[in-house]
């Protein structure tokens, strides 16, 4: 290091360490690899900025730095860092005099006080100036000091670049970028921003060059420019006005959002905070903003009384939870409790509706809970308006008008500039003449006007742009992002016509609802002016920031094709505008003590037992539970081992994991009132025989351990908690010694009621005999003293061994003597043989068959069904009988089905001569699946079902309405005739119906065939995209003459093979006009003339349709509903009411026509049947 003016290197190093940090970060010396330098942080507020000073072996790169704190001079060598690519990057310090290859200089609003630096880091905008001297030697990346906006540092990059040309001549660039948070190792951050990247002209009479970037920066897209700004010789051609002095200036002006994914503090910033993004959501972020800015809305919303509501399910809760939040938070609010209350949970349920239905189903929640209380009545006059609509004849003094109120008004974008072009046309007047004359009853047909007007406009006015329109093209909704302006003051005086005096229809525009993206998708924020007094703010999810008015309403007017800063497809979707006259009532402050006591003691509640769950997640890891188990919990249990751990209700202890087994003790001494010399601990463990079963604790050795070591970090841990009764006069618990004793359970069978009953527990030494055990067991069990006894071992599921000398010890006679051992005993005085289960031997053999099997009704899809315990030696008719008994029902009218192995559902049904056990038709259930097993109540016995075929046919009444689904069963030999007679049993027929039913073939909503009465019913396929219905044949249809022919009637949508609706059949005549065929088809759907009149006709050939308009006078000519030739036999025609049998495969006939469809639907005419004769008119 070089001295100056007399300094002494350690006079430097003090005056440096006060202001300066310096560390030194170097490459990897094993392989050389890796990125060195040198980092000086500046300590003082006042040169607030960190820099490196780097060298490298270029030539221009012995710099002097001056520092006007020490009045320090000096040269240091210093090494470079390379970047990833290669090239070395140079980050270019703040000095007063003279900088690293360039000088920066800054245009921002505020002071440099330091009262002011925190604020002005977050500020929205700022001018960086960047002044790089030797340009012309530059050969790396330099990187001015950061500016800091919104928060984050921003730097100016500058490079030399080289490109090819479609030469393929390498051409030398200047590379001209902007740079965001370069710094961060964050991956979770993002800013969008825009930028004017300039070159500074340094001639007279040369403009500056300027380009514009738009940017979302994040951690991988960190910079954003141009890496061919400008080539470089132009740059450095001095006539071009860029350089001066090998000195060239740049200037880049930002405007950032606020960022996502930093610490934003909205509250400090606004005063206000956003809500969670939490998925799924869409514009309901942006519409819940609306409504708490609604401040009279809001301070209603709190006076709903919720006391007695459900948390999870009540919407006027949830948004006063909401609300309160919004206002006394610091952080960003949840919303997941609001849309589980009113069921929008998912995506698509934001995709199906739009924000004017969420706003009317929050308000009009809101409005009915409201009734009857102190603010009801608040949202009618918030949001209310009244609409006069009128009709108005020309010559005849005929006048009807009708007053409507509205809660919104929905207009039209497409082809509309401004708003009040949109008001215009939503009242323009509308001439009805010719064909569209008014029926002005006595007066006949007559010319008119009609239209609407607005009587009343509410305080908050709801304007929905229809930027959304469907497009019959694609046939999909399409965004409309043409340019619609809006303005900040709307004066709506001229569409206003009330006949009382009220004030003035001028209004202030308070929120402005955007969405950026396309129908598919995008992204919703809300602008909003909270206190009506033109200070906007961003509403950007959980990100809330101050913005300009011209973000807020300018950029969002839409169609900026020619700007790029501003995105094509961002504009307002949503307006809400306050009336003038209203503004201080609508926007009156809400303090605490507008909202009740009894919901803020209700929400704040709810915040601290939010707090303690937290806390608990935050500290499970320092916690274990143990389950603790009595010898209360055996009584009853007729299984192995003790107890069934699923059916079991343990006593459950929270404890920590480094608590001692004695701290622990105290606290079940505490808990269950039993003095700690009563209780003993028995760890449950699972041996490898698969029993669970105690094991002793040394309390002497084991007292000071920590549980979590004891329980072998198992958690839960279980316990068998030993205990005697105060009151049994012992002063404390029997002494146990671990080397001597051992621990035996005792459980009574009793054969007749095939029973397993528990006897306690005691302990013995383990070198006394099995017959020491019979007095104490005759005297658990109430026997006579001298009763003799049979003595079993339980040693694990499905065996039991019988303990044949009962002369020898313990440990001879028990396999493996261990803790926790079970002898289950028996009288041996009396003879059992007659009983099923004669021994504790068969009845734990019978056990371990046993399983729990859950029947489900077929016939009810969410059927949860019950739960009954069967053997898996059960064959069929013992199960039938016990799911019979459970159902009080007769065994032989139940019919049951097996559980399909890839799916939970019914599969095949099981024949009543079955003959294998339960075990087989349980086998293909997988392992965790639960065992299932299907049926159905028949009301014919299950043997008789078994000889007749099912079918699922729909019945359809006369004015085509599907009514119920009937369920027959002919017999599988039967034909048609067999089933339409087993329908006639369960519909209701027309009281001057003709009382003959008729069999139609549906595929695809369109009448495939009409089958004759004998058709063999095994002949029919499986039914697959099939679907059978019955109706009743009309009178009319009974009798077909020889120019006459039914014909099936279907509707499509835009293609013929887009079929929906009931189709039907229709009579034709031959040379019949084609109106008099669509009068009958208008009776028969019973469809009004002004909705028939967009109904459109085609006949359907070979799937083709032809189209048939009413100025074609066409009439019916049955030569164009005749199948074309084909090979096969053709059946010959009947005379029952169905004459022709099967539709041709080449002519298909399509009708019907959803209302919601008008003007996208059209009707199609094809043959019925295959003909054996030609009718002899056409011939």
């Amino acid at each position: 290091m070089t001295q100056k003016r007399g300094l002494t290197p350690a006079d430097i190093g003090r005056i440096a360490s006060k202001y300066f940090k310096v560390s030194v970060s170097g490459k990897n010396l094993a392989t050389g690899s890796g990125k060195e330098r040198t980092v000086i942080h500046i300590k003082s507020k006042k040169i607030k900025e960190s820099f490196y000073c780097p060298v490298s072996n270029m030539n221009h790169l012995n710099q002097v730095v001056y520092d006007k704190h020490c009045h320090l001079s000096e040269s240091e060598e210093m090494d470079t860092r390379e970047d990833d690519n290669g090239q070395v990057q140079t980050d270019i310090g703040e000095n007063d005099e003279r900088y690293l290859n360039g000088d920066i200089t800054e245009n921002s609003v505020g002071n440099q006080e330091e009262a002011m630096e925190e604020e002005d880091e977050a500020r929205s905008a700022a001018t960086l100036r960047f002044v790089v001297p030797n340009f012309s030697k530059l050969r790396e990346t330099a990187l001015s000091p950061p500016t800091y906006i919104r928060n984050l540092p921003w730097k100016i990059m500058v490079m030399p670049r080289t490109t090819h040309g479609q030469d393929r001549q390498p051409t030398r660039s200047l590379g001209f970028f902007l740079q965001c948070n370069g710094e961060s190792d964050s991956s979770t951050w993002s800013c969008n921003a825009i930028a004017d990247l300039r070159l500074i002209s340094q001639k007279e009479g040369v403009e500056n060059f300027s380009r514009k970037i738009q940017h979302l920066f994040y951690s991988k897209e960190n910079d954003w420019g141009f890496s061919h700004f400008m080539t470089w010789s132009e740059v450095l051609d001095s006539e071009k006005g860029y350089i001066k002095d090998d000195t060239v200036i740049l200037e880049v002006s930002v405007t950032a959002d606020a960022p996502h994914g930093v610490s934003w503090d909205s509250k400090k910033h606004t005063g206000y905070v956003g809500l969670k993004n939490q998925g799924a959501t869409c514009y309901m972020n942006s519409l819940l903003q609306t409504l708490f800015f609604t401040n009279k809305l809001r301070k209603a919303v709190y006076q709903i009384p919720t006391e007695s509501d459900d948390s999870s399910r009540s919407v006027a809760l949830a948004l006063q939870r909401v609300f309160y939040e919004l206002q006394f938070s610091d952080r960003p609010v949840g919303t997941k409790k609001l849309t589980k209350s009113f069921g929008w949970e998912t995506l698509d349920s934001f995709m199906q509706h739009d924000v004017q239905e969420l706003c009317r189903v929050l308000l009009d929640n809101m409005e009915s809970k409201m009734k009857g209380t102190c603010v009801e009545g608040t949202i009618p006059r918030l949001f209310e308006g009244k609409m006069t609509s009128f009709l108005r004849c020309k010559h005849v003094n005929y006048t009807s008008s009708r007053k409507e109120p509205f809660y919104d008004i929905q207009l039209n974008v497409k082809g509309k500039k401004t708003i009040i072009e949109s008001f215009k046309d939503y009242c323009a007047t509308e001439t009805l003449d010719g064909e569209n004359k008014y029926d002005a009853g006595e007066y006949g047909l007559q010319e008119a006007e009609k239209g609407i007007f607005f009587s009343s406009l509410p305080p908050v006015l709801h304007l929905h742009l229809l930027r959304f329109q469907y497009d019959p093209l694609t046939d999909q909704n399409i965004k409309i992002n043409d340019r619609f302006e809006f303005p900040e003051q709307l004066n709506l005086e001229e569409f206003l016509k009330s006949e009382e005096e009220c004030p003035p229809a001028v209004y202030t525009l308070h929120a402005v609802l955007v969405h950026s993206g396309d129908n598919h998708g995008g992204h919703y924020v809300v602008f909003i002016n909270p206190k009506g007094d033109g200070k906007w703010c961003k509403f950007d999810d959980d990100v809330v920031s101050r913005c300009s008015k011209q973000e807020a309403v300018d950029h969002n007017f839409g169609g900026n094709e020619d700007d790029i800063t501003v995105k094509h497809c961002t504009n307002a979707y949503m307006l809400v505008y306050i009336k003038d006259s209203a503004i201080a009532d609508v926007l009156q402050p809400v303090t605490e003590q507008d909202i009740p006591d009894q919901l803020v003691e209700r929400l704040s509640e709810e915040r601290r037992q939010e707090t303690l769950r937290r806390k608990e997640r935050n500290e499970a890891h320092l916690y274990m539970t143990v389950q603790i188990v009595t010898s209360d919990s055996f009584c009853g249990h007729q299984g192995t081992d003790l107890f069934d751990p699923d059916k079991i209700n343990y006593r459950c202890f929270k404890v920590k994991k480094m608590s001692t087994l004695r701290d622990f003790m105290e606290i079940v001494s505490e808990q269950m009132k039993y003095p700690l010399e009563m209780i003993r601990p028995w760890p449950l463990i699972y041996r490898t025989n698969q029993t669970c079963r105690p094991v002793a604790v040394d309390l002497e050795v084991d007292s000071n351990k920590h549980i979590i070591d004891i329980a072998d970090s198992s958690s839960p841990w279980t316990i068998f908690l030993e205990t005697v009764e105060p009151d049994s006069g012992m002063p404390c618990i029997q002494e146990f010694d671990k080397e001597s004793d051992v621990l035996l359970f005792f459980k009574l069978y009793d054969p007749k009621n095939k029973r397993m009953s528990y006897c306690g527990h005691t302990y013995m030494s383990i070198n006394s005999r099995a017959r020491s055990l019979v007095p104490v067991l005759n005297d658990r069990a109430g026997f006579p003293e001298d009763t003799e006894l049979m003595l079993f071992e339980e040693v694990k599921p499905n065996v039991v061994e019988r303990i044949e000398n009962i002369d020898l010890p313990l440990e001879k006679v028990l396999d493996e003597l261990m803790d926790g051992d079970i002898i289950v005993f028996q009288r041996a005085d009396i003879n059992f043989a007659d009983c099923e289960l004669p021994t504790a031997k068969e009845y734990f053999r019978d056990l371990f068959h046993r399983v729990d099997v859950t029947f489900c009704d077929k016939t009810i899809p969410t059927d949860p069904g019950f739960t009954i315990e069967l053997s898996l030696k059960m064959n069929y008719d013992q199960m039938a009988h016990a799911v019979a008994q459970r159902l009080n029902t007769d065994p032989y009218l139940l019919q049951f089905f097996k559980t399909t192995n890839y799916r939970d559902g019914p599969g095949t049904a099981l024949r009543c001569t079955y003959e294998g056990t339960l075990k087989e038709l349980l086998v293909p259930v997988k392992a965790r699946q639960p065992k299932k097993i299907y049926y159905q109540q028949l009301n014919i016995r299950v043997s008789e079902l078994e000889n007749k075929k099912q079918f699922k046919c729909t019945w359809v009444n006369s004015k085509l309405k599907e009514e119920k689904e009937l369920v027959l069963y002919p017999s599988k030999n039967g034909v048609v005739a067999d089933l339409l007679e087993e329908a006639k049993k369960q519909v209701e027929l027309s009281e001057n119906g003709s009382g003959r039913l008729r069999l139609l073939e549906i595929i695809s909503y369109k009448i495939f065939a009409v089958q004759r009465e004998d058709m063999p019913l095994d002949s029919f396929a499986n039914a697959g995209t099939k679907s059978l219905r019955i109706e009743e044949i009309p009178n009319e249809e009974l009798e077909i003459a020889d120019d006459e022919l039914l014909i099936p009637v279907a509707h499509f949508q835009k293609e013929v093979f887009s079929t929906f609706g009931v189709p039907f059949l229709l009579k034709i005549n031959n040379k019949e006009p084609f109106l008099k065929v669509k009068e009958r088809i208008q009776k028969r759907l019973e469809v009004p003339d002004k909705e028939f009149e967009r109904y459109k006709f085609a006949i359907i050939v070979m799937g083709r349709p032809n189209p048939i308009s009413d100025e074609m006078d066409y009439y019916i000519n049955l030569h164009d509903f005749l199948p074309h030739p084909q090979t096969g036999n053709a059946w010959k025609v009947e005379s029952l009411g169905l004459p022709l049998h099967q539709l041709s495969p080449a002519l298909q006939f399509l009708c019907g026509c959803d209302p919601s469809l008008l003007d996208k639907c059209a009707f199609s005419l094809s043959s019925m049947y295959k003909l054996l004769r030609v009718p002899s008119c056409v011939r």
